[in-house]
């Protein structure tokens, strides 16, 4: 039974501790000369909230700073940062207090306020982890459950599909095309901007072609990649490689979005991208947004599979890990320049 709050060991901390913030928004490339790492006093919990000790967080490309012309359009002010603002994102932590909840000190939590040591939120914003669920705690920092919808409830990905997916060598994508194949796709191509990346992604991740950025038309490689057409886009980036793959898209096709990098790493990220929409009527194709957000119901049943798959050698989870909070506004940079294969994952 969870100690009441008078019952909760009194826990020595330190008076400080360190955060990341966004020093000026970028105009252009970003660099770690856009972030700070301040020291400031660690927070007090109030009722029904929880003090966490960050171990482990997440660095991911959508976490890159945005500037917009209009801030409120899409939905999107939740998931901007302000100048001044401490970074946030995807951490593994220890509950150190949390009066008036049922959360005991010691509990591993997941959460999105990482780029700090400690952070205090409510209760409801923290979710236990099951230690048992996935053989590597840092899987569940993995973005996995957004390449598993994406397969299973964005596009449906059936025994036969050839899959195209784009950004393969990020977070999700080296993830989506795992969880392709195990649910029976018979080709899987990915997107990536280096013959080093693509080589991995064949070699290890299981990949059966590569169409990379920068070598000429997108269109023409996954034609050739692809000369029977694709029945699945698994879509991370948008831009070109979603027009290419609408070119290449057979009837019925299933295209499932779950990112716009192309955009996002732009100096537009709400650029459009120009699609034919009489294409998409008369080859009956299913264009999908989906969000995680939105599919939380479907938490154990991609935690039953990711494990499962991991713990069998089904599936891999690639990563760096790196180590102190000085390294993230590095790695953040390191990564939109397309630097790193898989997650970055930084050890406070």
């Amino acid at each position: 039974m969870s100690p009441t709050p008078a019952e909760e060991p009194v826990v020595s901390l330190p008076a400080t501790h360190r955060e990341v913030r966004l020093a000026a928004l970028p105009d252009g490339v970003l660099t770690p000369g856009h972030f700070e790492v301040v020291t400031a006093p660690v927070p007090t919990p109030g009722p029904d909230q929880v003090l966490v000790r960050n171990r482990l967080m997440s660095v991911a490309a959508v976490m890159r700073p945005l500037t917009l012309a209009d801030p409120d359009a899409f939905g999107l002010p939740q998931l901007l940062h302000k100048a001044g603002e401490v970074m946030r994102g995807a951490a593994l932590g220890e509950v150190v207090r949390a009066p008036g909840t049922d959360l005991a000190p010691g509990t591993l939590v997941r959460h999105r306020a990482g780029w700090r040591e400690y952070a205090v939120l409510n209760a409801s914003e923290v979710s236990p982890v099951d230690p048992e669920a996935l053989p590597d705690p840092a899987a569940h920092l993995s973005q996995g459950f957004t390449a598993w919808l994406g397969v299973v409830r964005g596009a449906g990905v059936r025994r036969g599909d050839t899959v195209f997916v784009t950004g393969a060598a990020g977070g999700v994508g080296s993830l989506a095309g795992q969880f392709a194949r195990l649910h029976g796709a018979a080709r899987i191509i990915g997107s990536t901007g280096s013959r080093h990346k693509a080589d991995r992604l064949t070699r290890e991740l299981g990949y059966d072609a590569v169409v990379l950025r920068g070598a000429g038309s997108i269109e023409e490689q996954l034609r050739a990649a692809a000369p029977d057409g694709i029945d699945v886009l698994f879509d991370t980036v948008g831009g070109e490689q979603l027009r290419a793959a609408l070119a290449l898209a057979r009837r019925n096709a299933r295209f499932a979005l779950v990112g716009a990098l192309a955009a996002q790493l732009s100096d537009d990220a709400l650029a459009p991208t120009g699609i034919s929409t009489l294409a998409l009527i008369t080859r009956s194709i299913t264009l999908r947004g989906i969000s995680a957000m939105d599919h939380q119901d479907a938490m154990p049943a991609y935690l039953s599979e990711f494990g499962r798959a991991l713990r069998e050698g089904a599936l891999t989870y690639p990563y760096t890990r790196l180590t102190g909070l000085d390294r993230a506004p590095g790695a953040l940079c390191e990564l939109v320049e397309g630097r790193h294969l898989g997650a970055v994952l930084v050890e406070l």
